[in-house]
């Protein structure tokens, strides 16, 4: 499929056709745990699901290392596209893929010998330990494929190209779900077989990924020819790659710390977290994919060196952002109640309102944290990755910090730790905000 040029043409036209490809995706992404839940919560019950979501968070906190790296070499990727340099891009194409799968060898040799102790970290409930151990330890089995999935996708996507991914993603989806009933409802397998519906779908879309981008991607020729001048640029790719990686980690950190937290509340607030959590991810979801949309935009533009393209575009994907996020608040805030019994049945009355109260206390903010999705993106798309982790350490400290302090010592209880989310949205924003502006005027004296 034909790549996209993203220096030249209507700016918000351009933004919107390539990211609904990538908004489409990350949904479809989404229906990997999404259909565990699903399926998990009606057929074999309310532990099961609240050992999912326990495991969700664990899983989204290790496999954000990987898809950060691959959102950090996305940038390299794009930068160099636009430019026009396409040795470059081969290099950094070559370096970026042995140095991500490493970091993905890594991350087993990590895992595995280390879970029992990962878990109770997490203040997994005992009754809990059994059904979350075996459902992780399949699960993790697809970190391989997570990571050939991203790593072509970036590259595809740095070039112009969201719809392939999104036809790969597509495929597993459908296989995901068909697995999952199969599995579960079928071979009656239990919790294990949900997770390896999921494996064996993103193996699909993993190894589909990289067979595709071999045939199709001359530039994929020179993968293991290696050069003496190639020490120098890995050591940039590597500290750009592991600052987004870090950026990613950081904030599913915050959240894992938070799952702990929620975790001693018991059983019913586990699961209420568990399916709001799928339903706040997938609301604001769409924000995020054109924040990476808007990323490699910026990307391109600044390789080509086109500086007031890039102000134009930012303008316009703060507007366009700003007004889905609000609309989306209005159908979470509205259906909360809804929403939640698509995951919980009706008689769990205790889970189904934690739920609403959560969602509607995120749902009325959704508009910082698309924002924030925007200054991640901008600060990343222009080389500057360790300005998107410093407003992830506001947003995640600001979190974390008043959770610990309020929850579990004042009569808010579980609601203080709902009500810390958006104002760490709403202060990384007012520092995002900040720092554009005094660049600004620091370039603007300068000139």
């Amino acid at each position: 499929m034909k790549n996209r040029n993203l220096t030249e043409g209507p700016i918000g036209r351009q933004l919107i056709r390539f990211a609904l490809p990538m908004i489409a995706g990350n949904l479809l992404q989404q229906v990997y745990n999404l259909v565990d839940t699903l399926i998990v919560g009606r057929v074999i019950g309310a532990q099961a699901l609240a050992a999912v979501g326990s495991s969700y968070t664990l899983m989204v906190f290790i496999t954000s290392i990987l898809i950060g790296l691959c959102m950090g070499s996305g940038a390299f990727f794009s930068e160099a596209f636009g430019a026009g340099e396409e040795q470059r891009l081969r290099q950094d194409i070559r370096l970026s893929f042995w140095f991500i799968l490493a970091v993905t060898v890594g991350l087993y040799a990590i895992i595995y010998p280390g879970m029992d102790a990962i878990l109770r970290l997490l203040q997994t409930p005992p009754q809990l330990m059994d059904m979350t151990r075996d459902y992780v330890s399949a699960v993790f089995a697809g970190l391989l494929f997570i990571f050939l999935y991203n790593f072509f996708a970036y590259l595809l996507r740095a070039m112009g190209n969201s719809v392939v991914p999104l036809v790969f993603l597509s495929v597993s989806a459908v296989m995901n779900i068909a697995l999952d009933l199969w599995f579960v409802m079928g071979l009656q397998m239990g919790i294990r077989g949900a997770a390896w519906a999921t494996v064996i779908a993103q193996a699909v879309s993993g190894i589909g990924m990289a067979v595709y981008c071999r045939a199709k991607v001359p530039l994929l020729s020179s993968l293991t020819a290696f050069a003496p001048e190639d020490g120098r640029r890995l050591r940039r790719i590597i500290a750009g790659d592991v600052a987004t990686g870090i950026q990613q980690s950081v904030m599913n950190f915050g959240i894992l710390m938070i799952q702990g937290l929620v975790n001693s509340f018991g059983a019913t607030v586990m699961a209420s977290f568990a399916a709001a959590v799928k339903i706040d991810t997938i609301a604001y979801m769409p924000s995020q994919e054109f924040a990476n949309a808007y990323s490699l935009f910026i990307s391109q533009n600044y390789g080509a060196g086109k500086q007031e393209r890039i102000r134009k575009g930012t303008r316009t994907a703060f507007v366009l952002s700003a007004v889905f996020c609000m609309a989306v608040s209005c159908v979470i805030v509205l259906l909360a109640p809804q929403l939640m019994q698509l995951f919980i049945p009706a008689d769990e009355t205790a889970v189904i309102a934690e739920g609403v109260r959560y969602l509607r206390i995120e749902g009325v903010m959704y508009v910082g944290i698309g924002i924030l999705f925007l200054w991640y993106a901008y600060f990343r798309g222009v080389g500057r990755p360790q300005i998107s982790l410093v407003l992830t350490v506001i947003s995640l400290g600001t979190r974390v910090v008043l959770s610990y302090a309020l929850a579990p010592t004042t009569p808010l209880g579980v609601t203080a730790i709902w009500y810390s989310i958006p104002i760490g949205w709403v202060l990384a924003d007012i520092a995002g905000w900040c720092i554009r502006r005094r660049e600004t005027r620091r370039s603007s004296k300068t000139a």
